[in-house]
């Protein structure tokens, strides 16, 4: 059971989304606006100015971080003066909180539009200053009626703003993951912020004008700010706002060194928190993983860069500890103090018990070691694949003795195919590989028929055969008149196609596996007449077991899978002009159809072999009786560029 309670808000998000700002306070009925702002924020603060026009009834310049209440004062003087009857602020964190001070002794409506990342616009949460101290509430009267996102102001946001405002963001998803208000809504914000940020904070550090990164990173801060509003804080929020309230540290910068020291401290109490918060992050542990990518951004990276010195630390472990918040660990002075010890000297933190190696720089020297192939495609396949068995090895902690029985395994595999077997087709059909090849390959033109594997049994070059010879050369079983036509989508024969056609016997053997059988049998290469038509005889297929003597089938034998094929025939169907189709015709009613161990059924495959008495189309009568197959396949013509 969980509950959670969507905080009221308007948002609207996208570029150039200021020229809005006139209609949407008309929407709440205001005409006497508050302009808040602050010195480094002029220009934009200006161009609201201009757009607002008559609705603009004055301005305050002076938010400060951490919203001393003294600063509170002066901005209700001008409310006041002016009878304003709306706020709007733009800017970081202590504008946003100017406004939520002046609504909570006034309860006038408020529009907030954020320059940084900080995500407080989001909450119905107000930190104020006053005699050194800061407090915290949490009450709906603070809560923003609308936030505004412009993309376009974030652009020229200095980097080292944008990104500890970021870090910030991160905080609150992730003390949101292991709050005790936690729930399944919550937690999908959260690890969308925090993969969002992680990806997005790196790629603004290194070209500041990149659109995308900033509309993800604000994206991800609307995400961030929207946790932060509707679950509690822990540990990491108490301590920074201890070292801003208490020792005025810069409120984003504050936030960006502790983060890291605040997981690693809360690790062994929210294990499963930690674990989500790694694989958002794409890490093996979660607090080195933040530190890592901290550690990456030219930012402040320890308490002492910002003027926290190594005698304040008990001091500020004292306060942080004396109304702690809830917090999924124990918080006690000692841990504190060891916390802040390490965060003030900026050393990365020890990561979780039992944590894998990071091998991220590994895997990415081999990435990178393929960046100059010339051929782009291959470079994509290389490279793709050296990411892929990275995350394999990693993900499924592969040990030194099973990566060398695998090695073996494939040198078996090699050892074992001829031009009469192949194994490691073998290999890719009981993996799905070979139909999921096939299904991104051949699945792009609907109205053709279905594609299926090819198998490892198919033979270049079997010997032309006249229409209506017996490809079963004299072996046992059940005879089937097969009358199969040749079409374009829309039924427009094609003539002189070149079909190959091959099965196994009644026993499930294929010509290639028998060397005792004097030429192939069962398998046969035909043109199609000039109605597209091809009639022969051949034998129902069986199913029947792909070879089990080799790698392959050990490795299904390990695995407890039965290594049965559905019965079926094989068709390759190709024309200049024309794509090549590769298909099965499956017996309807036949064993495996719902297990067939390459997965190579497809439901439109599946025919009616139906049971015949008499004579044959082309007079012949089997004494015990015979089928008859009909299908009609189609193929569709190359486009022509």
């Amino acid at each position: 059971m969980f509950s959670y309670t969507a905080n009221p808000a308007r948002v609207v998000f996208g570029s150039g989304t200021l020229a809005s700002l006139p209609d949407e306070v008309r929407r709440l009925g205001a005409t006497r606006v508050l302009l808040l702002g602050s010195p480094p924020l002029a220009g934009p603060a200006d161009r609201v100015a201009d757009s607002l026009g008559p609705l603009l009834a004055a301005r305050f310049d002076e938010a400060a971080m951490h919203t001393p209440v003294d600063v509170t004062e002066r901005a209700l003087k001008v409310v006041t003066e002016n009878d304003v009857d709306c706020v709007l602020a733009i800017g970081g964190g202590s504008t946003t909180g100017l406004a939520k001070a002046i609504a909570l002794r006034t309860d006038l409506p408020q529009i907030i539009v954020p320059t940084t990342y900080a995500g407080s616009e989001m909450t119905p949460v107000l930190g104020e200053t006053a005699d050194g101290r800061k407090t915290t509430q949490t009450t709906p009267k603070v809560q923003p009626e609308v936030v505004v996102y412009d993309v376009d102001l974030t652009l020229n946001l200095p980097v080292q703003v944008s990104l500890t405002s970021g870090i910030n963001a991160m905080a609150h998803a992730v003390e949101a993951l292991y709050s005790p208000d936690a729930n399944p809504i919550v937690d999908q914000f959260a690890l969308e912020a925090i993969r969002l940020l992680a990806a997005a904070l790196p790629r603004i550090a290194a070209n500041p004008s990149d659109v995308d990164a900033r509309s993800e990173a604000l994206r991800a801060a609307w995400l961030a700010g929207t946790c932060l509003g509707s679950v509690g804080m822990a540990l990491h929020h108490k301590l920074c706002h201890t070292l801003g309230g208490s020792f005025d540290l810069p409120h984003s910068e504050t936030h960006t060194v502790v983060l890291p020291y605040a997981m690693a401290y809360n690790t062994t109490g929210a294990p499963d928190a930690m674990r989500r918060i790694a694989d958002a992050l794409g890490a093996p542990d979660a607090a080195t993983g933040v530190y890592d990518l901290i550690a990456g951004l030219p930012v402040p990276h320890s308490l002492g860069e910002l003027g926290f010195t190594e005698n304040d630390i008990a001091k500020a472990a004292e306060i942080a500890t004396a109304k702690p918040y809830p917090n999924p660990r124990e918080v006690t002075r000692e841990g504190i103090e060891g916390l802040l010890r390490q965060a003030w000297a900026g050393t990365r933190p020890a990561a979780a018990e039992g944590a894998k190696p990071d091998l991220r720089g590994l895997t990415a020297e081999v990435v990178d070691s393929f960046a100059g192939t010339p051929n782009p495609r291959l470079r994509e396949l290389l490279q793709e694949l050296v990411r892929t068995l990275h995350g394999y090895v990693v993900r499924t902690d592969l040990t030194q003795q099973e990566w060398e029985y695998a090695i073996d395994f494939l040198t078996r595999t090699g050892h074992i195919t001829d031009d009469k077997r192949q194994e490691f087709i073998l290999l890719s059909d009981t993996l799905g590989v070979s139909s999921v090849v096939d299904v991104l390959t051949n699945s792009r033109t609907p109205d053709t028929t279905p594609s299926a594997v090819l198998g490892p049994f198919y033979v270049q070059g079997p010997p032309e055969t006249a229409q209506g010879a017996d490809l079963a050369g004299g072996l046992p079983g059940t005879p089937l008149w097969t009358d199969v036509r040749v079409t374009e989508p829309d039924g427009t024969p094609v003539p002189d196609a070149v079909v190959d056609v091959w099965q196994a016997n009644e026993d499930g053997f294929y010509d290639v596996q028998l060397p005792d059988l004097d030429g192939p049998v069962l398998r046969a290469r035909f043109r199609t007449d000039a109605d597209g038509r091809l009639r022969f005889w051949t034998i129902v297929p069986s199913a029947y077991p792909i070879p089990g003597d080799g790698p392959v089938g050990q490795m299904l034998d390990s695995a407890a899978r039965h290594t049965y094929r559905a019965p079926h025939v094989h068709f390759m169907i190709a024309k200049p002009g024309y794509r090549t189709l590769v298909t099965q015709l499956f017996v309807k009613g036949g064993e495996y159809l719902d297990s067939d161990t390459v997965f190579g059924v497809k439901d439109d495959l599946i025919v009616d072999f139906a049971e015949q008495t008499g004579p044959a189309p082309d007079g012949r009568e089997p004494e015990r009786g015979w089928r008859r197959l009909d299908f009609s396949f189609h193929i569709s013509p190359v486009p022509v560029n």
